[in-house]
């Protein structure tokens, strides 16, 4: 006999065979049996005991069997084939070679006789002799799988380790609890009065995994997938490791239980990636699950589904990664927590959770070994970074180009790369041979945005640029000044510092006062067309709830799709939300008072630029117009101003008579752009009614039902007529 290390795992599965060989050789040397001592027909027995049959059962003693020279002699070759398969495993540890079995029995804390029990059911797997040698052993040719009783008669010796060795194929024991043997009803053989007749197969992944075979569950095929750490060490992502700086994994699956950590930040920022940098530093693999999955299963099968995964993860010595982890932090998830929870509690080697959300489910692991880690959007510095590696050798200002986008758009380095790929495919399209250019991949940024606030906001498509606002040069320049933070947000924030002075304030919060009218929706549009962000108008009433809690919920999904989406918020009568806080006198008071406090802490705490919008500057908390850092008055148009609009509203391709005075209309009535603009448009359709051409009785027409509208009281006579549909 060889005592050396195995050569593969191939020749350690051949002296297991061996082993197994003197096994069955020895039971049926050592334990006569009924063919024997009662020979009649099997297809009688099954119908009929006979005598001999009863006395060969009750004679026989616990221990029977003679002690032949042919047993002493099959024992003999049986322990030193043990000794010899002992010594070479232990060799093949030292040597680096790796054995299924031994592996198995490590990763699962498999006793020898568990191990063997494993043996007994691979072997028809390997080699069908097995399949009548079984049948021979149990006297039935139909019963070809191995039963309880079959392999406690060939692993014990004697009646007392017998009884022992029945726990092993208990409910709760390895073999059964992580799936490794299976028991198959047999309808076409007897099923015996006990759990003894129980029929056992091997599952066939831990079949596949004896011979080497490392493709995953096939249970798991269509909701995990099994990352490796590249063979050498990728370029460093200037995005990458920090927020798992200091963090480790325990790639011991020995250790009582195990270790769990969950990685929070929103979609795309690279949490997987995070989860597979973890893994390599502990030499793992990483197996990815998508836990939205689970809940959605029946209990049963999503809780075999979890265990399948826990045992594929040490399988391919991986941590375990539940992408989507949130998903299970609802009532519909809560079965599938448990378990999990109860799986942690295990041996076995570490599990990573990613969600967008904090984590709530406290007490589902011990606090022990449960640990949780931000993933936040990368900064100014590193989206920068990510994008001129993007754009290296694609434009010729790319570093340039990288800081403006990277100051522009807040994306994850995932929506960087998807951004990046969409504008140049879109430029193949075009046929572009100077390839894209900068607008087009700011047009590929706000696609990747997320812009999910749904109906709490409106989405406002931005037209108007800075001639088609009308306001006094200071104004003008107010918002200009606004319009350059935005652009010189990285270098200001980032390259000169500004933004390590800072833990919060960082945004850009801007207040638009006037009366109805004077262009501070129009200057929004404005604004946001030149910062080439998204718009959204926010539905206050969407937003303001009766119910306890439900406004600052909805303020607070507003504020974080608005980071992530990389639009501009816009609240239109915002003293409806932001109003003085008041003396509680009731309840109501009270609840008020905490909605606004929590709307100062979100517009402390958000980096993105807020733009408000109120009739009556006056009904604004104090504490909220010291937050704000540009406040634009929009005054009520005097008469040179309200002549530029008149003249703004009525396009050059318009047929408008000679009678039309815009400098009389100015001095004539006295009234806001937005009054103006309905005026216009009224008179336009109605001229288009009436010979199709735009006359002064047509603007005085709509000047009236415009002064109808306001509750104005309309003097001039006489009045105009009625113009004909």
């Amino acid at each position: 006999m060889m005592a050396g290390p195995y050569a593969d795992n191939y020749e350690h599965l051949r002296d297991e065979l061996r082993r197994l060989d003197a096994r069955i050789r020895l039971r049926t040397l050592t334990w006569p049996l009924l063919n024997e001592a009662a020979p009649q027909s099997q297809l009688e027995r099954t119908v009929f005991i006979s005598p001999d049959e009863v006395t060969w059962l009750l004679d026989r003693g616990p221990e029977p069997g003679p002690d032949s020279p042919a047993a002493a002699a099959a024992r003999g070759i049986l322990d030193e084939l043990g000794e010899t398969i002992g010594g070479r495993t232990a060799a093949s540890r030292d040597a680096g070679v790796d054995l299924a079995l031994p592996r198995l029995a490590e990763l699962f804390g498999l006793s020898d006789v568990e191990l063997q029990a494993i043996v007994v059911c691979l072997a028809p797997e390997l080699r069908s002799k097995y399949d009548r040698l079984y049948a021979y052993l149990q006297d039935d040719i139909t019963r070809k799988r191995p039963s309880v009783d079959l392999v406690l008669d060939l692993l014990c010796g004697t009646e007392d380790r017998r009884w022992t060795a029945q726990r092993i194929f208990g409910e709760t024991a390895a073999l059964q609890h992580w799936g490794l043997l299976q028991e198959v009803a047999d309808p076409n053989s007897p099923s015996g009065s006990s759990g003894l007749a129980r029929f056992l197969r091997l599952d066939p992944r831990i079949c596949r995994f004896a011979l080497g075979d490392q493709r995953i569950d096939g249970r798991l095929a269509r909701v995990a997938r099994l990352r490796r750490p590249p063979p050498t060490e990728p370029a460093a992502d200037p995005a990458a490791a920090v927020a798992v700086e200091g963090l480790r994994l325990d790639p011991d699956p020995s250790a009582d239980c195990r270790q769990v950590l969950y990685l929070q930040g929103p979609e795309g920022v690279g949490k997987a990636e995070q989860a597979l940098r973890l893994s390599a530093a502990a030499g793992l693999a990483l197996l990815i699950l998508d836990a939205e999955a689970l809940p959605a299963l029946p209990p049963d099968q999503a809780q075999d589904l979890l265990v399948a995964a826990c045992r594929e993860s040490a399988l391919q010595r991986s941590a375990l990664y539940l992408e989507r982890a949130d998903a299970l932090l609802g009532a519909p998830g809560r079965a599938v927590l448990k378990s999990l929870g109860r799986l942690a509690a295990e041996r076995g080697g570490p599990i990573i959770l990613g969600g967008e959300v904090p984590w709530r489910a406290n007490g589902i692991f011990d606090p022990a070994h449960f640990g949780t880690a931000a993933v936040p959007v990368p900064g100014a510095a590193e989206r920068a970074a990510l994008w001129r590696r993007q754009l290296d050798g694609k434009a010729p200002a790319a570093a340039d180009w990288a800081e403006d986008l990277a100051c522009r758009f807040v994306l994850t380095p995932a929506r960087i790369r998807q951004a990046a790929a969409a504008a140049e495919e879109q430029s193949r399209r075009l046929s572009a041979a100077s390839g894209p250019s900068l607008e087009e991949f700011a047009a590929a940024c706000r696609h990747q945005s997320s812009q999910q606030l749904g109906d709490l906001a409106v989405k406002v498509d931005p037209r108007h640029g800075w001639e088609d606002l009308v306001l006094p040069d200071s104004r003008t320049a107010q918002l200009r000044e606004i319009c350059a933070q935005v652009h010189q947000h990285y270098r200001v924030y980032e390259a000169w510092g500004f933004g390590r002075e800072l833990s919060r304030g960082k945004g850009l919060s801007v207040l638009f006062a006037g009366p109805p009218g004077t262009g501070k929706t129009l200057a929004a549009e404005v604004l946001a067309r030149e910062a080439g962000l998204g718009l959204f108008e926010v539905d206050l009433s969407g937003v303001v709830s009766k119910y306890i809690g439900e406004t600052e919920k909805n303020l607070a999904r507003i504020f974080d799709e608005a980071r992530t989406g990389n639009a501009i918020l816009f609240f239109d009568e915002a003293d409806a939300l932001f109003g003085k806080r008041t003396e509680v006198r009731d309840a109501h008071d009270r609840y008020a008072n905490i909605e606004t406090s929590f709307l100062l802490q979100k517009l402390d705490e958000h980096e993105g630029i807020v733009l408000l919008a109120s009739n009556l500057r006056s009904n604004l908390d104090e504490a909220f117009t010291r937050r704000l850092r540009y406040v634009v008055d929009f005054p009520f148009p005097d008469a040179a101003l309200r002549r530029r609009i008149w003249e703004s509203h009525l396009p050059a391709e318009a047929p408008v008579a000679d009678d039309v005075d815009c400098g009389a209309l100015a001095g004539e009535y006295a009234i806001a752009g937005g009054s103006i603009k309905n005026i216009v448009l009224n008179a336009a359709f109605l001229a288009a009614a009436d010979g199709g051409i735009i006359t002064a009785r047509h603007i005085r027409l709509g000047t009236r039902r415009e002064f109808e509208k306001l509750g104005k009281l309309w003097t001039e006579q006489p009045a105009p007529t009625e113009v004909a549909p």
